[in-house]
């Protein structure tokens, strides 16, 4: 599907500024979807926003369908007089410029209960009709992850294959009785999912009438503690005890030396081929749902996957698997019809791979940091001349460094390459890039708000490989210089992205 020419910015709603902690769907993100408009860009690209899982890492969730509720608006639920005032005084270690995960998440998840306990004492006739019908309409998935959810909590955590009193195999009788003993919490989880997607769609629905177009992020995995690998663990490949015996990962690369060793478990393809594809059908319909356009994280997969023993540590001795091809993305195509879809085609690219995206019309992805070196392991389709027109072209992802980082520790030949290629003299090479994405003829140019900002290593979103420290940035208003907006505008302008 080709997009029609445009730009914009890749920010998580997390790095938002807000006073609670952690960006959210408040005020901060409203008035960057002005921002977006006031600066020509059309699109606001941002990570997954499912529930977050170990690490807080987003491509680890515990639902392939539900909310994170770390991004509801308390603010909100106070005017709605669900939460007092005194309710949202700061607490004991919140940052401004970055999450401090450890106090948001206890922080965040209390004033959540309280909203929840006053919704069943104070909600209108109205609200409670407006949540009954959410929990009609996600049917499908919203029971067996609000009770996954309330048994995960109560049990401390523990894998489901540990669940006692057939909790773990599921049988009717023990999750009729799970569901009555937890309803409270229960009830909460439910209650906390109606406030995510009630107040996303709001904020999606202003983006929209200010030109403003969502780029999701769908990630191909999830995490093996999940309410879908436990009510559907015939569709993963789990052992006689439930647990996984292949996780996912990727081989050595220039990220790692050992690779990366995700940890998901892997589908069992052949069980999901049998039943159509409902299950991915059904996922992307969701996420088709939620925003305009989804990005597909690892699509490499779908066409050959690395596969690792689960009692490797790294991710060395693994083995390429074939993925299941063009039959999941006829189905999907069928099934949904035209998808707009971006293919995160990164890492070990294989004929195969494009020939995959290539089939259904899928944009792909070009960075722009990996561009430079002659001779030194660049790859050449990053280089601007070799784009096409339906590729989508970043000056670096939420996995890189920012761009003032990475050409901070680049090898002479690197910079060399790009001052040359770019007629720059690198001094302000974010800018640099921007310009090259922006004047390129992808259709559409991405970059992260930290290369808007000129900022350096310190605040870049995530390390490949490194299991801590991550996803944590935020930015302020104080950080984005006043021309900033009109410089973007009129980079759009010039080369008709407006």
């Amino acid at each position: 599907m080709r997009f029609d020419r445009s730009s914009g910015i890749l920010l998580h709603p997390t790095s938002l500024p807000g006073p609670h902690g952690s960006g959210d769907f408040g005020p901060a993100a409203y008035r960057f979807v002005d921002w977006l408009a006031e600066a020509g860009q059309k699109r606001w690209q941002i990570l997954p926003l499912a529930p977050l899982g170990p690490g807080n890492s987003p491509y680890m969730s515990s639902s392939a369908f539900a909310g994170n509720l770390l991004l509801i608006d308390l603010g909100e639920l106070q005017q709605r007089g669900w939460l007092d005032a005194a309710d949202l005084a700061p607490a004991a270690g919140l940052d401004e410029r970055a999450v401090n995960w450890a106090a948001v998440f206890p922080y965040r998840s209390d004033r959540l209960a309280r909203a929840a306990l006053h919704f069943g004492a104070r909600a209108s006739a109205a609200d409670r009709a407006e949540l009954s019908a959410f929990e009609a309409a996600h049917a499908d998935w919203l029971p067996d992850y609000t009770l996954f959810m309330a048994l995960a909590e109560h049990l401390g955590w523990r894998d489901w294959c540990e669940w006692p009193d057939g909790l773990a195999t599921r049988e009717p009788a023990a999750l009729a009785t799970a569901r009555a003993e937890h309803a409270g919490r229960i009830a909460f989880w439910t209650f906390c999912q109606w406030c995510f997607f009630r107040q996303w769609a709001a904020l999606r629905a202003y983006a929209n009438r200010c030109g403003v177009r969502i780029v999701g992020d769908m990630p191909i995995f999830i995490a093996y503690q999940s309410a879908e690998a436990w009510s559907r663990p015939d569709l993963f490949e789990l052992d006689d005890q439930r647990r996984p015996r292949v996780v996912a990962g990727v081989p050595p690369d220039l990220f790692s030396a050992t690779g990366q060793r995700w940890g998901n478990p892997l589908y069992r393809w052949p069980a999901h081929a049998s039943e159509g594809y409902a299950w991915w059908i059904e996922r992307l319909r969701r996420s088709v749902e939620m925003v305009d356009i989804v990005r597909i994280d690892h699509f490499r997969g779908f066409a050959g996957y690395w596969e690792i023993p689960a009692h490797e540590p790294t991710a060395v001795n693994g083995r390429w698997v074939a993925g299941p091809g063009p039959a999941l993305f006829q189905a999907l195509a069928d099934a949904l019809g035209a998808m707009p879809i971006i293919a995160e085609d990164l890492g070990v690219i294989t004929p195969d791979v494009d020939a995959l995206r290539k089939a259904f019309d899928l944009p792909g992805m070009r960075i722009l940091q990996f561009a430079w070196g002659e001779g030194q392991g660049a790859e050449r389709r990053f280089l601007p001349h070799n784009f096409e027109p339906d590729t989508v072209a970043y000056t670096g992802s939420h996995d890189n460094d920012t761009t003032v980082g990475w050409w901070a520790t680049a090898p002479e030949a690197v910079r060399h390459h790009l001052r040359e290629y770019l007629a720059c003299d690198g001094h302000s090479v974010h800018w640099d890039l921007i310009r090259a994405a922006c004047a390129s003829v992808a259709d559409t140019a991405i970059y992260p708000l930290q290369d808007v900002l000129g900022l350096d290593g310190s605040h870049r979103m995530n390390f490949p490989g490194k299991g801590d420290g991550n996803w944590a940035w935020r930015f302020g208003w104080d950080q984005v210089p006043p021309d900033t907006a009109q410089r973007l505008r009129r980079m759009a302008q010039l080369y008709e992205r407006l």
